[in-house]
């Protein structure tokens, strides 16, 4: 329990100090001042400052991501409604990372563009490789009851998710509301040739309500 307090210690730290800092002026020093720690402990749970960020990033966001994954395990579900889950997922955490008022629950409104394009490059990574697997998965499966088996699944799950996670929190590429909405129509027709779907078969994903 102690050395879980103190995990939880070193995030809580480092996203107090966001508030008013750059993440690049801050350092592990100033992380484990404000924890109340010595840095020799920091380095004991993290090998850098950027595994912490990594940390609290995923702590941040994890909810969604577990969630989609426990639906993910359970076979006796159809392949299509685990896939959905698997967008529920990007659009919950896509809309906690948006609507926070801030980007992360904490950091200062006056963030650089440099800073919120690190935390945002940080946040698609993790989404990404939680979730790639997952995905990839599901296609598998779905193909072969469809025998039709797609020769690329973990390439087209990386290629779904990156595209979905760009265009669901609209920063990278703005778009209007229609663009999105026709992008998220040609992802589903992509995907659905990749799982050996029937036409429209997974049309009902582009309505996913996060």
């Amino acid at each position: 329990m102690e050395h879980e307090n103190k995990y939880d210690l070193i995030l809580d730290s480092l996203k107090s100090l966001l508030i008013n800092q750059d993440i690049q002026k801050i350092s592990v020093n100033d992380i484990a001042k404000e924890a109340g720690i010595g840095k020799g402990s920091i380095y004991y749970y993290f090998p850098s400052k950027e595994a912490i960020v990594d940390a609290l990033i995923e702590r941040t966001y994890k909810n969604p991501i577990e969630t989609a994954k426990k639906y993910v395990q359970q076979k006796d579900l159809t392949p299509h409604y685990r896939m959905a889950k698997i967008f529920e997922a990007c659009q919950k955490s896509s809309k906690e990372f948006m609507q926070s008022e801030n980007h992360m629950v904490g950091l200062k409104l006056s963030q650089s563009a440099q800073e919120q394009a690190y935390l945002h490059q940080k946040y698609l990574k993790y989404i990404i490789a939680e979730l790639k697997p997952s995905l990839a998965e599901i296609i598998k499966q779905s193909s072969a009851e469809h025998s039709n088996p797609f020769i690329y699944p973990e390439q087209l799950a990386e290629i779904i998710l990156i595209v979905l996670s760009v265009k669901l929190d609209n920063t990278l590429v703005p778009s209007s509301p229609e663009e999105i909405e026709t992008c998220m129509r040609a992802l589903t027709k992509l995907l659905e040739t990749g799982c050996g779907s029937e036409p429209g078969a997974l049309d009902y994903l582009t309505n996913i309500d996060a």
